[in-house]
């Protein structure tokens, strides 16, 4: 990444409890304009919980979250998000009893620049011919596609997604990966939590592999046949 390039996520000395559990102890990253960076790591590693102590959604955190160029580690949530910052959860959170379009024109705008419905169609062109089903009709798959669309309909450009290819079938999941490079050639910011290496491996600039609640290595994309060894010891593959 050049260093003139923008950042536009800082997180420093992050730490986040769920009640008593100290879960991150003092994360540390950076994500650059147009980067797509993974966090890697065995469950329980912290890798969820970092996007959610970005959000704000722990029950405590401390250090510092600095989002284009404003500190936001003493913010609520709903204005974090105002400020541009899409989270697309493991959960997904679609209206299960609204139907596919209505999912994607109910929502309120972040900013200008919201993807049209017809960008949203061209990209994952199953919305499309399920626009009338309610959400609770779509396959795990399409439920999938349509949570990624609908923070795309917003009009964030930073994202965070959590486990998006989790548990799909494989033509879904190339569906998704070509939604992510397209992304990418369109500038979008994104920060993926994956386990699966060879899903994320093509698709970012850089993994961040995470363990007991901290970054223990930062990998760009050229070195990861050279790191091998560094991704075995840490996700086990």
């Amino acid at each position: 990444m050049a260093d003139d390039a923008t950042e536009v996520l800082s997180v420093q000395r992050l730490h986040a409890h769920y009640g008593e559990s100290h879960v991150l102890h003092g994360v540390d990253f950076k994500v650059h304009e147009g980067e797509v960076v993974t966090l890697l790591g065995r469950n329980g590693a912290g890798r969820t919980t970092t996007l959610r102590a970005i959000l704000g959604l722990t029950d405590r955190r401390s250090g510092s979250v600095r989002f284009k160029g404003h500190e936001t580690i003493a913010l609520p949530t709903h204005r974090i998000a105002a400020l541009g910052l899409g989270y697309c959860p493991e959960e997904r959170g679609i209206f299960a009893g609204l139907s596919c379009e209505e999912n994607l024109t109910l929502l309120p705008m972040l900013a200008e620049g919201g993807m049209p419905l017809d960008e949203i169609y061209a990209m994952f062109p199953n919305l499309w011919e399920r626009r009338g089903s309610p959400g609770t009709r779509l396959s795990g798959g399409e439920q999938q596609m349509l949570a990624l669309a609908r923070i795309l309909r917003t009009g964030a450009r930073v994202l965070l997604l959590d486990e998006i290819s989790e548990g799909l079938a494989p033509v879904i999941v190339q569906t998704l990966a070509d939604a992510i490079t397209e992304l990418r050639r369109r500038r979008y910011t994104i920060v993926l939590v994956e386990q699966n290496l060879h899903f994320a491996a093509p698709l970012a600039d850089r993994h961040l592999l995470m363990e007991h609640g901290r970054i223990v290595a930062d990998i760009a994309r050229d070195e990861v046949a050279r790191r091998d060894g560094v991704f075995r010891e840490y996700l086990g593959v």
